[in-house]
């Protein structure tokens, strides 16, 4: 993508090359801001969270949704094994049985502690701060999973706030739409307002996550070709 472009022609080139949000994507309705769906979108982002390819994590999500366990209850409902096997049918083979567990843990608590619904942690979280430590005191949950999360919750909590990830950063450098390089919290703030006034000006059709999420795409593209 060239730098002689307007930004607001890099903004649509991007959009139209790597499209918007990964949860409208897997038909997943976060406006609707019903429990159910925020749910779906916590565990797509635990399945983008380990260090496994985009369309592995979106081919295996599908598979919890051709099988129907898309709730905690579903969850615990199907067992260790019964989720083993839903993440080798996606591919996520490497990574299986670590998951599996993990989402038992995250059912469980999450029911226990919440019963069973996303919107009341979110109501109990005192601000975007307190809102990432809730969501990491889940068992495998980590700042990268919550980052993924809180990302495409933006416009749809009041409190979902994140830093930009590495990878929108490593995008924006190279879009020339920041100079900074978020080696800290400070930086990563600044990079956040940069990215929200590229947006502001612009004025195009789509919500600022669509806008976070194609830089993340970008941005794992970049580095894929780095280390190709």
């Amino acid at each position: 993508m060239s730098r002689v472009m307007s930004k607001k022609a890099v903004v649509k080139r991007l959009m139209e090359d790597w499209g918007g949000r990964f949860s409208a994507e897997l038909g997943i309705e976060l406006e609707s801001h019903h429990s159910e769906e925020i749910f779906k979108w916590f565990l797509a982002s635990i399945l983008f969270g380990t260090r496994i390819g985009q369309h592995v994590a979106m081919q295996t999500y599908r598979e919890f949704v051709k099988r129907g366990v898309l709730t905690p209850d579903g969850i615990l409902k199907t067992g260790w094994d019964g989720l083993v096997e839903i993440l080798d049918a996606g591919g996520y083979v490497r990574y299986d049985y670590r998951t599996a567990t993990k989402l038992l843990d995250i059912a469980e608590m999450l029911n226990k502690r919440y019963d069973g619904d996303l919107n009341q942690l979110h109501e109990e979280a005192t601000d975007p701060r307190d809102l990432e430590s809730k969501l990491m005191e889940f068992k495998g949950v980590g700042p990268v999973t919550a980052n993924i999360f809180l990302r495409e919750l933006r416009e749809i909590w009041e409190k979902a706030d994140p830093l930009p990830g590495d990878l929108v950063i490593t995008a924006a450098q190279n879009l020339g739409f920041t100079t900074l390089g978020g080696k800290n919290d400070e930086e990563r703030k600044k990079i956040l307002l940069d990215l929200e006034r590229v947006w502001e000006r612009e004025d195009l059709p789509y919500h600022f996550s669509d806008f976070e999420a194609a830089l993340v795409k970008f941005g794992t593209e970049q580095r894929r070709k780095k280390h190709k």
